[in-house]
């Protein structure tokens, strides 16, 4: 029961075509996204994992595929439609589901890269001007409010994600992402995604 709950509640942000009130979840009709994500939300490369992910940065990440503001071609091509009919009320209740199921550690980052990667995170680089990760982000990765959960996510995701901001996709979001991933190197965000990646 608790998988086709899951199956059924997280398909709502696959392609959608059914109404977005949370009352209403057990007409929707839709296909199922745990093709991407995985059936119990802990992902695929590279989609991310949803489980243990903090409820207020979903339903932000969301409204940013209706709006196009994240517009990297990954994104464009599969969470812009997927999320087009996502509404409100339903992001919300989508968003707590997934908060509350357990997470898991991806473990498939480089383990050769894993000190530097927790160095980078923890002091960040001040000869380039990078704020340490943990300021925001906490000291497992853990994230608070509207501040995403990393600790554990998958390298391919990260990696690619940190590589995006630093090409300048997703440009209108906030400060300091896009200035903190345009100051890394290919191998500083390569160490910083195996590190994420093993943290429980």
């Amino acid at each position: 029961m608790r998988l086709k709950k899951l199956t059924l509640v997280a398909a709502v942000v696959a392609v959608c075509a059914a109404p977005a009130a949370a009352d209403e979840l057990a007409n929707v009709n839709v296909r199922n996204c745990t093709w991407c994500h995985g059936p119990s939300a802990q992902g695929y490369a590279p989609a991310p994992r949803l489980a243990g992910q903090r409820p207020q940065y979903i339903v932000n990440q969301l409204n940013s595929y209706r709006a196009h503001r994240r517009d990297n071609p990954f994104s464009a091509m599969y969470m812009w439609p997927a999320a087009a009919n996502v509404g409100p009320q339903a992001a919300r209740y989508l968003a707590n589901y997934l908060a509350a199921l357990p997470a898991k550690a991806a473990n498939d980052g480089n383990p050769d890269l894993e000190a530097t990667g927790r160095t980078i995170y923890q002091e960040g680089l001040p000869d380039l001007n990078v704020a340490a990760c943990v300021a925001c982000h906490g000291p497992r990765g853990e994230g608070i409010g509207e501040i995403p959960r990393l600790g554990g996510l998958g390298f391919t995701y990260l990696q690619e994600r940190l590589q995006q901001w630093h090409d300048g996709y997703d440009a209108a979001a906030r400060h300091p992402m896009p200035h903190v991933a345009s100051g890394l190197s290919v191998d500083q965000i390569a160490a910083i995604a195996s590190y994420l990646s093993f943290v429980k």
